[in-house]
């Protein structure tokens, strides 16, 4: 039988996640003082709501004992300045509060999300997009009521507790005794309910992740929603999750509920109990007035209450170390070392050479499959090479290497003689171009999408770029031009019209080593022609990688390499290759040109 070792859980699960929480508070930092003045008057305003069950004792003695008028006007006075001051320092301490979380929140925003999209390709091969998009969104929002209120909740009602039991046991220690009996199961059951609450929560943020995930994925492909008439499906998708984070959540109410009156019996049974404890100290004479049972009552009252607001700020808080853990899951992840690609060195400047040697490679998540065996080659500087072969032979990996989205599991990739692993990730990134088959544009302008290859790029730059990847004609029939706007992932444009935007973006980038992935097997023969031509403008003075399934495309090329099962099995000129007898080349050169 296992026993529950609670002193191991609060060593292994709170001490842990609270000092993850606490890994957060580095983003206040910068705005210290600011937070520091705001818990000062946090700590004010707290005191002077001490102050008020005191005068409103005094003020029944006042009035029971036959005081002069001014002596309890004086007092009511007190009793109104006390309750002003409250309120000012109140106000002052939520906006100094507010202010702080807003600026520590956009810090943590901008951090999480340039972590994100500085992490490997391995990072984002396990993971969907709605669920990345749901830690930047719902997680923070989830942290943002901690900072702004949960905090100085959490501080405030530990202020009240103390000071309002130091005070107790001034007006009468018996009574405080007596009231105090309550407080350790109170806080024992707050532990419990809060270590059930926090799981809960946890649930709920991933399911709600889920959920909106489903939600980013099909708005994304909303035309194979549509084409599939699969809205129905969709729809009942989304009710699914949705109603999973619901039945967890209202799972986590039933505790919460549960707790919440359990606090409520508990402290009113207390405040009953202090009442009638309290007249029989006056009967017997060993409390001196109904004023001070009075104050004794309003302190146990507000003690009472910071108690039940202490169990519920801690469930909150509880709630908030679920999304913490979730955030810095992403943060603890390993970056790439990037840099700003804008500030090139001269010695990082390339020529164009690339060598393979011996390269090996499987993919992280797939490492009993290897994708490339050996693989040998070199390309000179401003050679067109071409590589082709059949689905699945490891093409477009030997692009993930070159781009170093992956590095090579056994052997080097070298540039100009030097191993890539040697030379930093962005500079080698700022000198490759890469036109996919399937392109992607942002939602904005053609403007945008077209500068996107070189931010900050002047207008005639970017017109004469369009010109050369022979887009112009058509960017200049829209009524707005190059402020037309495309649509989400280029919808609004025809295959060649995308197609030849993208090599526009390549030409405006002017790369030194451009890879072209299949860039024209899905247009049409016309549109075919002007993306051939401008990608044949494209190449020119460059070294370029051209994968393609269409062989009459690269007959020109300086040199085929073919591969198959993840190796080369023929390398040479289309001339050289044609005259291979019974070679892989020459038979998908002749179905293809026989069919």
């Amino acid at each position: 039988m296992q026993y529950f070792d609670l002193k191991q859980f609060k060593k292994g699960v709170s001490l842990r996640t609270l000092k993850k929480t606490l890994r957060l508070y580095k983003y206040v930092r910068p705005y210290w003082p600011e937070f520091s003045v705001g818990m000062l008057f946090l700590f004010i305003s707290s005191l002077a709501g001490l102050a008020f069950p005191k005068l409103l004792g005094e003020l029944v003695d006042s009035s029971a004992k036959g005081h002069l008028m001014q002596d309890i006007s004086r007092l009511g006075w007190l009793l109104v300045g006390v309750l002003v001051a409250q309120s000012v320092f109140s106000y002052f301490r939520i906006v100094l509060f507010v202010n702080v979380t807003e600026k520590t929140l956009a810090i943590l925003r901008q951090t999480i999300y340039n972590h994100l999209i500085k992490l490997p390709m391995r990072f984002f091969v396990g993971r969907r997009v709605g669920e990345l998009g749901s830690r930047i969104s719902s997680d923070i929002s989830m942290l943002q009521e901690t900072f702004t209120t949960t905090i100085a909740e959490f501080i405030r009602q530990i202020i009240v507790i103390i000071g309002g039991v130091a005070l107790l046991l001034h007006t009468s220690a018996k009574l405080t005794v007596f009231m105090l009996a309550i407080f350790p199961v109170v806080m024992l059951i707050a532990y419990f309910f809060g270590r059930y609450i926090r799981k809960f929560s946890k649930q709920v943020q991933t399911q709600v992740a889920e959920a909106n995930t489903i939600v980013e994925e099909t708005l994304q492909g909303i035309l194979n929603v549509k084409a599939f008439a699969n809205e129905f499906f969709e729809m009942n998708r989304y009710r699914q999750k949705t109603l999973q984070a619901a039945s967890t959540g209202m799972r986590s109410g039933k505790y919460r509920g549960a707790f919440s009156s359990f606090m409520i019996l508990g402290i009113f049974g207390a405040m009953v109990a202090v009442i009638w404890r309290g007249a029989l100290l006056i009967a017997t004479g060993e409390m001196q007035s109904t004023g001070e049972l009075f104050s004794f009552i309003i302190y146990s009252g507000f003690i009472g209450g910071s108690v039940t607001g202490l169990a519920e700020v801690y469930t909150s808080i509880q709630r908030s170390m679920g999304a913490t853990e979730n955030l810095l899951e992403i943060l603890d992840e390993p970056a790439e070392p990037i840099t700003d690609s804008a500030q090139l060195s001269p010695e990082h400047y390339l020529s164009g050479q690339i060598a393979f040697d011996n390269v090996s490679f499987h993919y992280p998540s797939r490492e009993d499959v290897r994708v490339l065996t050996d693989v040998s080659f070199t390309i000179a500087a401003d050679q067109q090479v071409a590589l082709v072969g059949p689905s699945g032979a490891g093409k477009s990996t030997i692009v993930s290497l070159l781009l170093r989205l992956y590095d090579p599991v056994e052997g080097a990739i070298t540039y100009d003689g030097r191993d890539g692993v040697r030379l930093p990730l962005s500079a080698l990134r700022a000198q490759m171009a890469v036109v996919p088959q399937d392109v992607f544009l942002f939602g904005g302008n053609i403007r945008e999408n077209i500068g996107y290859g070189k931010p900050g790029s002047s207008e005639e730059a970017i017109i004469e770029a369009a010109r050369k990847a022979n887009a112009w004609e058509f960017i200049q029939r829209f009524p707005d031009g190059l402020d037309t706007i495309v649509g989400e992932r280029g919808i609004q444009l025809s295959g060649g019209q995308r197609q030849r935007i993208a090599i526009a973006r390549a030409v405006l980038r002017d790369p030194r080593i451009l890879i072209l992935d299949e860039a024209t097997s899905a247009l049409d023969s016309e549109s075919e022609r002007l993306v051939q031509d401008a990608l044949e403008k494209l190449m020119e003075g460059r070294t370029s990688i051209v994968i393609a399934h269409r062989l009459s495309t690269v007959r020109k090329a300086d040199k085929i390499i073919v591969l198959d099962k993840g190796q080369i099995v023929e390398e040479g000129t289309h001339q050289e290759l044609m005259e291979m007898h019974g070679g892989l080349y020459k038979n998908l050169s002749e179905m293809q040109f026989t069919h």
